[in-house]
């Protein structure tokens, strides 16, 4: 942590994007409730987030192949220009004019692509700033910034958003331009590695096939979809059994606050969890932890019910993504982080676009208990995926497969390596 925090362009990277990561997830927090208080429907609450993620995910696979083509620094502040613009629209029309529900599903869709275009070059980036021993500490500090915008964004969206609907938009809208900002101040040459011009159609089934040629990364890109749909639908859900029950947003809020929380815990515990335990462990542990948040959100609709239930289930979430990300980027040639990333990133969220919209389905059919009853059955069941995988299990510990690590146009590795995405990573 010591030599992270010596590290100047990761340091510029992470402030950066810790603070643009506060802004959107002011923005994720108040999309839905925004969108309930023009329309006065759960659907559309739901779709707000949905499209947020559709447009994420549409743009993950491009970003890798331009992450892998263009100038990685140019990109992140392109996409950080985007997504100023964006929400200022949505500041200027709700102070003139005034905010339409299709305006502001537009912009969920079209910063949701913008955040997909960051995601891939930005770990790409980070590979590039960061030495291969220091990649998991990396990752965990990653971790933590998202928990950390979990802790605040939801709290502070939610005040912000009591006092006028224009307000957490403008701060997102300045959160962009901050990052703009500290991106100018990276150091490090982010240009691609030379390489043989192709065509983007080869150049994705590069990023696919070195996923494909590895059976850990293949589980894991099965596992990783579901679990992703299903604990954020859950998650989903009980926070629409909340609005649907009349809570303020700021109690609301809490939820996300406790999450955070945990979160923050996890990510602080994550790199003594990754040294302790073997990588495959942790990612079955991870696996499970969700399976009980269930249980007490059933019986009792409350804010601290579920706060508490969901902050318990996250608090592994941190060590066992930083830990196999870790692993995949080091194993992971330099010519092809991009599309690696982008390639396990969209397979793994492919599914998440549905999550509020299963959450909003089920509410509506069947009620919020039965529904939470079968989503929580159903994460049970994914679970067994990497549980019953012995690719998953024989994942050795960071010791064994730590540098030193494949370079440039060295061969691999004889060893499965593996990636997954969290699961609440949206």
């Amino acid at each position: 942590m010591r030599a992270l925090l010596r590290n100047h362009d990761f340091t510029v990277l992470w402030v950066g994007q810790t603070i643009n990561e506060l802004g959107s997830r002011m923005s994720l927090f108040v999309f839905p409730l925004i969108a309930y208080g023009l329309t006065g429907s759960a659907l559309w609450a739901a779709a707000a987030e949905a499209l947020h993620l559709v447009g994420y995910c549409g743009l993950l696979l491009p970003a890798g192949v331009l992450a892998d083509r263009t100038d990685r620094l140019q990109l992140m502040r392109a996409a950080s220009a985007t997504g100023c613009a964006l929400y200022v629209s949505l500041v200027v029309a709700s102070l003139t004019a005034g905010l339409t529900v299709g305006h502001l599903l537009a912009v969920a869709l079209l910063s949701g692509a913008t955040a997909g275009l960051f995601a891939p070059v930005e770990t790409s980036a980070i590979r590039t700033v960061v030495p291969d021993d220091q990649l998991a500490a990396a990752l965990s500090q990653n971790q933590a910034r998202q928990h950390v915008a979990s802790l605040v964004g939801g709290p502070l969206g939610g005040a912000l958003l009591s006092l006028a609907r224009w307000l957490p938009l403008a701060v997102d809208a300045a959160s962009y331009a901050l990052s703009w900002l500290l991106l100018g101040r990276v150091r490090a040459d982010l240009s691609p590695v030379s390489r043989e011009p192709s065509s983007v159609r080869t150049e994705l089934r590069a990023g696919f096939g070195f996923i494909w040629q590895r059976p850990f990364f293949r589980v894991l890109m099965v596992w990783s979809a579901l679990a992703n749909l299903l604990v954020n639908a859950l998650f989903f859900l009980a926070v629409l059994r909340l609005i649907q029950a009349g809570f303020a947003p700021v109690q609301i809020a809490f939820v996300e606050t406790a999450a955070g929380l945990f979160g923050v815990l996890g990510a602080i515990a994550a790199p003594a969890l990754i040294d302790r335990f073997r990588t495959g462990t942790l990612t079955v542990l991870v696996a499970w932890s969700f399976v009980p948040l269930a249980v007490p959100i059933v019986l009792w609709n409350q804010p601290l019910v579920v706060a508490a239930a969901l902050a318990t289930g996250l608090f592994l979430n941190p060590a066992g993504n930083a830990g196999i990300g870790a692993y995949r980027m080091a194993l992971t040639p330099a010519d092809l982080q991009g599309r690696v990333q982008a390639s396990n990133q969209f397979a793994s969220m492919s599914a998440m676009p549905l999550a509020p919209l299963l959450a909003g389905a089920l509410l509506t059919g069947i009620g919020g208990a039965p529904a939470l009853l079968v989503l929580g059955a159903l994460t049970a069941a994914a679970a067994l995926i990497p549980t019953l995988s012995t690719s998953v299990r024989s994942v050795p510990r960071p010791a064994v497969w730590q540098p030193p690590t494949p370079r440039e146009g060295t061969d691999l590795p004889r060893i499965a390596p593996s990636g997954h995405e969290p699961a609440l990573s949206a």
